[in-house]
């Protein structure tokens, strides 16, 4: 199998544990193959298929690498998205999607070139060290040739305006297409629960 082949596989099996699984969530499709891989850097602690990213190590702004995929053009960019669909808590996630991260107009390196501003600027996970921790999904998404972006397009950067994104009308309205998805698991500093008995719900989708 090949290294992105053996990447899908291991990334959909992570997903699925966790009530993630393509098809039965709605920024995920059914069909969805990653044709690159997507880092997300905290420093030195790297994002990896649902590990334990502690609040702390989530303040500063992560750092983005992608490599070009096989059938792209020189000229190929990409939006970022990193979502919360268990805020405020897993067990009460009526603010779904939190909108914590957007960039558009990334092409692809180590790091990858940003050639836009943010159309939100990153705002750091937070989940309180009594809650479950939060599934945080950064996903990479082709851009349609010529599409430009606002930070109109997205909201505005208050809590209010983050809060109960309708992420999956923003991908389809502009066109874009997963490529590439890596996510974490969000917990508070003063969280010691490294082996919960419970499971997430599959994030709602809003009508």
């Amino acid at each position: 199998m090949s290294s992105i082949g053996s990447h899908a596989t291991s990334l959909v099996a992570s997903l699925s544990e966790v009530n993630l699984k393509p098809g039965d969530v709605s920024l995920i499709p059914k069909d969805f193959k990653p044709t690159t891989e997507l880092g997300i850097t905290f420093g030195d602690k790297q994002v990896k298929q649902g590990n334990i990213v502690r609040v702390s190590e989530a303040k500063p702004t992560p750092t983005v690498s992608f490599a070009a995929e096989d059938d792209a053009s020189a000229d190929q960019t990409y939006t970022l998205l990193l979502a919360d669909p268990d805020a405020p808590t897993p067990d009460d996630p009526k603010f779904a999607w939190w909108r914590h991260w957007v960039l558009s107009g990334l092409k692809p390196g180590t790091p990858a070139e940003q050639t836009n501003d943010a159309l939100t600027t990153y705002l750091s996970p937070g989940p309180k060290d009594d809650s479950k921790p939060h599934r945080y999904l950064f996903l990479l998404y082709r851009e349609p040739q010529g599409l430009s972006l606002s930070k109109a397009d997205v909201g505005g950067e208050e809590f209010v305006d983050r809060r109960s994104f309708r992420a999956e009308e923003f991908v389809e309205k502009h066109g874009l297409k997963l490529v590439a998805l890596n996510w974490m698991r969000g917990a508070g500093d003063g969280w010691n629960d490294e082996n919960p008995g419970w499971k997430y719900e599959t994030p709602r989708r809003i009508s």
